[in-house]
Order: structure tokens, then C-alpha cells, then sequence
């Protein structure tokens, strides 16, 4: 599955537009991607507020997007919009980061690809015994926290609203500051 991805890889680089390749359950898949200044600023404020965490709570450890997460023995590779992660494991020789190193997962919820992140990666991520997952969702201003995985999915969830204090694992999220996809900032043109 790890070649056929490197190939569409290749191949997306020469299409128009962002384009990410993840292998889901029924293998490789091509995915573009929504950036959004909006969705940017919720995984800013996401990785600060975790990254100041865990400092004292996993010394070593860091809120860091961007990597590739991948789990050979199932054959699912994914790229969250946020990880937590030994800081280490970015020094390491490959191309994506060993699942059994994730302790979380952070998703923004793009505005055309929902499904993505409630189903797909809701199935993976427990898959891979990720033991915590946040979806963050700017189309409806909403909040779900997933944890304990047990038989390939998550025997918890606690949903939230754009303004509470999120339990996430052994830290705390402030959210006050999220904002929804087309709704103005006060003083500002809708995005």
C-alpha cells in the first residue's frame, strides 16, 4: 500500500490545487485540501495550548502538524491536522511517524469533506490505538472527544460547543477564541 501511495504521491504533485494521499481501509486515497485561514488559526491555537501543557504534564513531547502518521501492521496512514508526539520522533529516518508514538489527534473539520473526519479517521484512529481524538468542527461551531479505544473504536465521547474549556486527555482546551467558518470577527469582513 506504501508504494501505490508514494505513486499517487508523485502523481498529485503535478495536478493543480493542494493535494494529500492517506491510505484508508480500503487503501491508498488522493484527497485535496481546503486551506482555510480559518481552520489555520484553530490548529495554531490548538498546538499552543497543548504544546504549553506539555511541558509539564509529557516532558519531551510536542503538538506538531504536519507529519504523517502511518501503522504498517493494518495498513492505514493518515495526515492529522494536529499529533502529539515525542519530540524525537521527528529526528527519525522514514517518511511518516509510527502510530504507537501518537498519543493524540487533532482534526479540523474542512467546509466540503466531513465525512472524512467523522468516519474514516473515526475508524482509523481508534484502529491504530491512537488514545485520543478531537474533531473540531467550524461549520457548526462544535466539539467531539473521543478516547479509550478498545476493539478498533472508542468506547468514549464527550461533545462540546465553540467556548467551553475541552478535556482533551490530561489537558484543557480554550476554545473561546475558534471561530466558525462564514461568520464576521467583530470589526472584520467574513472569510
Amino acid at each position: 500500500m506504501r508504494a501505490i501511495a508514494e505513486d499517487l504521491g508523485a502523481y498529485a504533485e503535478r495536478l493543480e490545487g493542494a493535494w494529500r494521499v492517506e491510505i484508508g481501509p480500503s487503501g491508498p486515497v488522493l484527497a485535496m485540501r481546503c486551506p482555510s485561514k480559518r481552520r489555520a488559526g484553530i490548529v495554531r491555537r490548538v498546538r499552543e495550548q497543548l504544546d504549553a501543557q506539555l511541558l509539564s504534564t509529557l516532558p519531551g513531547h510536542i503538538c506538531a502538524n504536519g507529519p504523517e502518521i502511518e501503522h504498517p501492521a493494518i495498513g492505514r496512514m493518515r495526515h492529522p491536522d494536529a499529533v502529539v508526539i515525542p519530540e524525537a520522533t521527528l529526528d527519525e529516518e522514514g517518511l511518516a511517524v509510527d502510530a504507537t508514538q501518537v498519543l493524540a489527534a487533532v482534526e479540523i473539520v474542512s467546509p466540503s469533506g466531513p465525512s472524512n473526519d467523522y468516519d474514516e479517521k473515526l475508524a482509523d484512529y481508534p484502529a491504530m490505538d491512537i488514545p485520543y481524538y478531537m474533531i473540531v468542527d467550524p461549520r457548526t461551531g462544535t466539539i467531539q472527544v473521543h478516547s479509550d479505544p478498545f476493539k478498533g473504536r472508542y468506547s468514549s465521547k464527550e461533545p462540546y460547543i465553540f467556548g467551553d474549556s475541552v478535556q482533551f486527555g490530561p489537558w484543557t482546551v480554550e476554545t473561546s477564541e475558534f471561530r466558525r467558518y462564514g461568520r464576521a470577527v467583530s470589526g472584520a469582513r467574513p472569510a
